[in-house]
């Protein structure tokens, strides 16, 4: 009986080693990781970040002048008749709605563009996670936030943030 213990206990110590020697059959992978720390994303994310700054340059200035050209019609109502601060006020929210209109415009192809470029990092990226399933002979690969609970082992992560960095660089080249 005692020799069946001792047996017992050498199988289930070595049953955690041996565990993290088997390659998991199922990985996982951070895209928002991989997205945020290689040189590619980066570039992207700072493209990104330097057009949405230039659109609030341009929003700022846009509102001052508006900001102005209200002020200077509420200081000029008192000299005016009825009808001509009535067509200017008129005119001055046609052009409030317009400049509105665009910049929201501008806005949607900012997020457009944003949706875009992502996409494209991630399709380039998606032959890289396939090589290194294929390499650690998994049959399938999935996404963090739709993973519960995983061992570290089955996290390709960082292999992919190095790879993605040695291979696309920052993704200027084709």
């Amino acid at each position: 009986m005692k020799i069946w213990r001792v047996l017992l206990m050498c199988l289930c110590a070595a049953l955690p080693a041996r565990a993290q020697e088997v390659t998991p059959q199922i990985l996982v992978f951070d895209m928002n990781r991989i997205y945020f720390e290689t040189l590619y994303g980066r570039r992207i994310a700072d493209d990104l970040n330097a057009v949405a700054t230039a659109v609030q340059a341009e929003n700022e200035a846009i509102v001052a002048t508006l900001t102005e050209e209200e002020r200077s019609l509420t200081e000029r109502r008192p000299q005016m008749t009825p009808e001509d601060f009535r067509a200017e006020a008129d005119a001055f929210d046609a052009k409030v709605q317009e400049v509105r209109r665009v910049r929201d415009a501008k806005n949607v192809e900012l997020q457009t563009a944003s949706a875009e470029q992502r996409a494209a990092f991630e399709e380039r990226v998606q032959g890289i996670i396939a090589n290194v399933m294929f390499e650690r002979g998994a049959v399938i690969v999935l996404e963090q936030r739709s993973v519960v609970m995983s061992v570290r082992a089955a996290n390709i992560t960082d292999d992919v943030i190095a790879r993605v960095d040695a291979e696309l660089g920052d993704g200027t080249q084709p």
